[in-house]
């Protein structure tokens, strides 16, 4: 098949990249930096140098192919997180249409079938929305939960402050996936028939914030690390002090609220998939390494 990938690179697209062009697939990878093209080719793949805000360019790109992956790539410093990723979904819908693609894997998130009051997950239920009025579109919608990639974030807290924390509690219990994980699910997802628009969850461990802060303890020698929950301010203004755009700080802290709240998992427990293979103690290893560093 031809198939479509955004995402670049990323931790999840590179891994799907390579399955799929050893499974002998023609594959164009998007990426809006130039200096990705060598590395694409070098994996097989085909890079388009573009913007996914282009429309132009997306049905350029998406004509003639057999399949698409559709992710919303971040950026840290929109002014609105929600209308940012909404507005990507729209677009990526208009060059869907436009180019008649009829099959679609789209990456979603645990928590989008709520509508506002999530954070960034908002703007995903909003991507959600426009594809599903695509008429004549096959689409297969995977819901991943919370990335164990994101504790790496943590690791200058776990470093100066000596405990892991956001604001919710240790003893609320999280849905937790590797992105190589998700990239096997999106690789067997695209090359398999589907009609319809149907919506698959994606975990790899269930798990409370106290147990992780003490599988990730362990691994870095300090069993006796702590998870710390913060009050909503605590978090914005940690984030700040991080660096990070406030607009950011506020949307990921309005996340943080939901998973308090419990409501994220609420269609995932519902809908409970096979667990995927990587477990907490697994990431607990790369944890470590990247620690180390």
């Amino acid at each position: 098949m031809k198939i479509i990938l955004t995402g670049s690179l990323g931790n999840i697209s590179k891994p799907l990249a390579i399955q799929l062009i050893a499974a002998q697939h023609q594959v164009t990878i998007i990426t809006s930096s130039a200096d990705k093209a060598a590395e694409i080719e070098k994996l097989g793949g085909i890079p388009a140098i573009g913007s996914v805000s282009d429309v132009a360019f997306l049905i350029q790109t998406f004509t003639g192919a057999d399949a698409v992956y559709a992710m919303v790539p971040n950026d840290m410093g929109s002014d609105n997180f929600r209308e940012h990723i909404g507005g990507i979904g729209l677009k990526y819908a208009e060059a869907i249409k436009a180019s008649c693609i009829k099959k679609v894997v789209l990456l979603s998130s645990i928590g989008a079938h709520i509508d506002g009051g999530t954070g960034p997950i908002s703007g995903i239920h909003d991507v959600e929305q426009a594809f599903n009025k695509l008429d004549g579109v096959n689409i297969r919608i995977l819901r991943p939960s919370f990335f164990y990639t994101n504790f790496l974030n943590s690791i200058d807290m776990v470093k100066h402050a000596g405990i892991l924390g956001a604001n919710y509690p240790g003893d609320n219990t999280l849905m937790m996936v590797h992105p190589r994980d998700i990239a096997e699910v999106a690789a067997y997802e695209i090359q398999q028939p589907f009609t319809g628009k149907t919506i698959r969850y994606i975990a790899s461990d269930e798990r409370t914030l106290d147990e992780v802060a003490s599988a990730l303890g362990k691994a870095i020698g300090k069993p006796d690390l702590k998870w710390v929950e913060f009050t909503d301010e605590q978090s914005i203004q940690g984030m700040l002090q991080a660096g990070l755009p406030l607009e950011f700080a506020r949307s990921y802290t309005e996340m943080g609220a939901a998973v308090k709240k419990n409501i994220l998992w609420d269609d995932y427990l519902q809908h409970k998939p096979e667990l995927s293979k990587t477990k907490l103690e697994d990431f607990a290893a790369e944890f470590s390494a990247a620690y180390a560093k």
